[in-house]
């Protein structure tokens, strides 16, 4: 599969990254690259072989830790460090300009 420089910049444009024609290439080579080892992938005879929701570890037991609450920040801790804040919010950079 052959990855143009349209479709590089169109992916680009969609998380908001701007490359230049340089960065263009490079990301079009290394996306057919990773497309091409997907491809392998592909080719692999999975019959027989049970879906997976999720990778489990150690007997099959799932790594988690119970679900219970803890302490946490107050208001007035969380917001000390906040490099913006206003009425009691962080305030952030607007970052959608379109």
């Amino acid at each position: 599969m052959k990855i143009t420089p349209d479709e590089v910049r169109h992916i680009a444009a969609l998380a908001n990254l701007r490359l230049s024609e340089e960065d263009t290439a490079l990301y079009a080579r290394d996306l057919e690259q990773i497309l091409a080892y997907v491809d392998q992938l592909n080719e692999l005879d999975t019959t027989g072989v049970e879906p997976m929701a999720q990778v489990l570890h150690e007997g099959n037991a799932a790594p988690l830790r119970a679900d219970a609450p803890g302490a946490s920040f107050d208001q007035g801790t969380a917001l000390r460090c906040a490099p913006l804040q206003g009425a009691g919010h962080f305030k952030v950079p607007r970052v959608i300009e379109r």
